[in-house]
């Protein structure tokens, strides 16, 4: 069993920046891929970014390319999404996730097993 914390989500300006951070606990970190969804009220969850644990490999959802940074750091069990140049689309719940299998590219949030409780973020226009 994994368990996923979330914090770090807040008010933010457009153009500002947030960092996230999921704390993990539960079976072994160094072997799951991780990531973030997101989901604004009234749409569906959305991906943001995956991370491989094993190797460092990240993939991103093409509406944070080149804003958003996923990293992990396997001694603390962290994994944080760095969040820059915020837009006010950006307004949503953000959720950790983890999975056993590797896909860490998969967009489908029924695929993911392990969720977080969420972390609001909300952006100013």
């Amino acid at each position: 069993q994994v368990q996923l914390a979330e914090s770090g989500g807040g008010l933010a300006q457009t153009g500002g920046s947030l960092r996230l951070s999921c704390v993990t606990s539960g079976r072994t970190f160094g072997s799951y891929v991780m990531g973030w969804f997101r989901q604004a009220p009234g749409k569906e969850r959305k991906f943001i970014a995956g991370i491989n644990l094993s190797d460092d490999n990240t993939y991103y959802g093409d509406s944070v390319k080149g804003r958003f940074t996923i990293s992990a750091d396997n001694a603390r069990k962290k994994v944080y999404l760095q969040m820059d140049n915020l837009k006010p689309d950006d307004t949503a719940v953000y959720y950790c996730v983890g999975d056993p299998r590797g896909y860490f590219y998969n967009q489908d949030p029924v695929e993911w097993i392990y969720w977080g409780q969420g972390t609001q973020v909300t952006v100013s226009s």
